[in-house]
């Protein structure tokens, strides 16, 4: 007979702890925000919001200052977050963090989810025709197979 030691149900230990959503301000990214609020909401756990603030775009090359248009999006993306979060108080809570990193979206989706110890992660579908060739993020984060990705429409 085999003995079973710490096999007996913990309360509030199952169920992912830190869900990271990609966000771009893109309506599919928005989607994807709100569907990991209800996850985060109902497995009271805490939504990690990331938006991956690219190095390089083809407007650098012009001259363009892609680090202010950048932190504006960012900008941008806390104040709609927040306003939205303000709307729901007492009504829908969630715990919820803002974080920025660099580089191209997949390769900061990892860092973000490595760094935050992400137990899930949520992203919209691509919205650009070229990724349906080259591969979208969320094609890839799933293929990575690290953490169990939802893919939001």
């Amino acid at each position: 007979m085999t003995e079973h030691v710490g096999t007996g149900f913990e309360r509030g230990t199952d169920g992912p702890k830190v869900i990271v959503a990609g966000v771009d301000g893109s309506d599919s990214s928005l989607r994807a925000a709100a569907y990991a609020a209800g996850l985060a909401r109902r497995q009271n756990a805490l939504l990690a919001l990331v938006y991956v603030q690219p190095l390089m775009t083809a407007g650098a090359s012009l001259g363009a200052p892609v680090a202010d248009t950048t932190g504006e999006i960012a900008e941008g993306l806390v104040a709609e977050i927040r306003a939205a979060a303000e709307r729901l108080r007492g009504i829908f809570e969630v715990r919820w963090e803002f974080h920025t990193f660099r580089g191209d979206p997949y390769a900061g989706l990892v860092s973000a989810a490595e760094e935050l110890k992400a137990d899930a992660v949520v992203v919209g579908t691509s919205e650009r025709a070229g990724h349906r060739i080259v591969g979208s993020v969320a094609v890839r984060l799933v293929k990575a197979g690290r953490w169990p990705v939802t893919v939001v429409p």
